[in-house]
């Protein structure tokens, strides 16, 4: 089981991966059609195939490329789907009975995931769609991690996680609502919204536009390329930066925090490098003008703060449990005559 975790675990980072390159590469409608594509497996080849295509869907013209990264990511979903399905089945033995209620949890939300990537695709890429089909991989894969995290056999300094609780929470729904932010920004393709810094196209906060987050406010057929205005764009893009300093202070406490705990302080030191290091590609995205592989490592950036604060998460739970049942607050002594007690 712990292997299946760890190999659906990295199936899911090239997952959320491949889905950031899909949606930058503007692949997110590159098959009309859903699971297959033009109403084939696979992406179309033939001089045959393609005016098959061109029969079937004659208002969505055959993109080889883009249509091609769409499968692949599905292709790679599908797989992860069956891989879940597995440790679903695995944890239904005695001996895996622990990753029983986490394994049908990942199988229900797989299931949901692709329930959304379905409308994803009959509703034209709605921007809440795409959104919550991004929140949906990067649950995902926290959970896949945690749940290997756990499975882990423990060693090394017994962490000390005394008065963290309250600023890890925050840190994590900070980063959660950035991550959301992102997703928004993606959806509605207000990346370039702005193209200044620190400021974003002058005078943005007279022109702030709370339309911009309205789930009905933005009725169209299609919306690749984006529906919204450029106002409703940069205010977008503005509150994706204003929240990303709350968030990169938040983070930077705790890491600061976790460094000065002994068995903490490698999560911390990861955690603070990982904000600046995202903090830096935040900016490169604005600066060079939104370069693919920038904007691929920016998401993948995302995940891996995630997944950082996860394995926080699940060592400072390992420090609550610890001191709820005794093991290293009161550790065990031996006994003159060779027995234990504990103290």
């Amino acid at each position: 089981m712990q292997k299946l975790c760890a190999f659906a675990f990295g199936l899911t980072l090239v997952v959320v991966v491949l889905g950031a390159w899909t949606r930058l590469t503007d692949a997110g409608l590159g098959c009309p059609d859903w699971p297959g594509c033009y109403g084939f497996h696979y992406v179309p080849a033939t001089a045959g195939e393609h005016a098959l295509a061109a029969e079937r869907f004659p208002d969505a013209p055959l993109e080889v490329t883009k249509a091609r990264n769409e499968m692949i990511h599905r292709y790679a979903a599908g797989t992860l789907g069956v891989t879940i399905l597995l440790m679903a089945l695995c944890s239904l033995k005695p001996a895996h009975r622990r990753y029983r209620l986490p394994a049908f949890l990942l199988l229900a939300l797989v299931m949901g995931q692709a329930i959304l990537g379905m409308l994803t695709v009959t509703l034209n890429l709605m921007p809440f769609v795409v959104m919550g089909h991004l929140l949906g991989g990067f649950t995902i894969l926290s959970l896949l991690f945690w749940l290997w995290c756990r499975g882990r056999a423990y060693s090394g300094t017994r962490p000390d996680g005394r008065g963290l609780s309250v600023l890890f929470r925050l840190a994590l729904v900070a980063l959660v609502l950035q991550i959301a932010l992102g997703g928004w920004t993606a959806a509605n393709y207000a990346a370039m919204a702005c193209t200044e810094l620190p400021v974003c196209q002058g005078d943005w906060a007279s022109q702030w536009q709370w339309s911009a987050f309205h789930p009905h406010g933005m009725p169209a057929e299609n919306y690749q390329y984006g529906v919204l205005s450029q106002a409703e764009r940069a205010t977008i893009h503005a509150a994706h930066r204003l929240w990303a300093v709350v968030t990169a202070v938040l983070l930077l406490t705790l890491a600061w925090r976790l460094g000065r705990r002994p068995g903490l302080r490698g999560w911390g030191l990861a955690m603070g490098v990982m904000v600046l290091l995202q903090l830096a590609l935040g900016v490169a995205n604005v600066v060079l003008y939104l370069p693919l592989w920038v904007a691929v490592a920016h998401n993948g950036g995302a995940a891996v703060l995630l997944l950082i604060l996860t394995g926080t998460g699940e060592r400072l739970g390992r420090h609550r449990e610890a001191i709820w049942h005794g093991v290293w607050h009161y550790p065990r002594l031996e006994h003159e005559s060779g027995g234990t007690i504990s103290r």
